[in-house]
């Protein structure tokens, strides 16, 4: 359902998010190999993200993302959105251009209930949401 890119993106965002709860910026080199990211790949991801004011960055040699007061408030499928573009989780899964509440491809109507309410989902939960979760071990991210 999501991209790769969206994965990489979300991993490294919650990544960053974590350090930045204790007061740490992170370089490209300190997040790839945790999260299991080509450097280059999750370098482009990571910019893109600053584009859209999703995390933050400084340059110099105490540089490095990391995330302020309003980075952390952002939704999770913000970050989809900014990867993959907001067309992505609302596609057919059959890859039917076609297909609508109208006129539904086979599995529209099994599925449009389960992927509405993860939708829902990804736009209430916050980075800061799921970084608390890792924080205090409700759920799991490589460090």
């Amino acid at each position: 359902m999501l991209s790769n890119s969206s994965k990489y993106a979300i991993k490294a965002v919650l990544f960053i998010a974590v350090n930045s709860k204790r007061g740490k910026k992170v370089m490209v080199k300190d997040i790839a190999n945790p999260i299991n990211v080509p450097k280059p790949y999750i370098a482009k991801l990571l910019q893109k993200l600053v584009k859209e004011k999703i995390i933050s960055s400084t340059r110099g040699p105490r540089g490095g993302f990391y995330l302020n007061n309003e980075n952390f408030k952002v939704s999770i499928m913000k970050i989809i959105h900014a990867i993959d573009g907001e067309k992505t989780l609302k596609s057919c899964m059959l890859s039917l251009d076609t297909c609508n509440e109208e006129k539904p491809c086979p599995l529209h109507n099994i599925l449009s209930i389960s992927r509405d309410n993860i939708l829902k989902h990804l736009n209430q939960k916050t980075i800061e949401d799921l970084s608390n979760d890792i924080n205090l071990g409700q759920s799991f991210l490589p460090l």
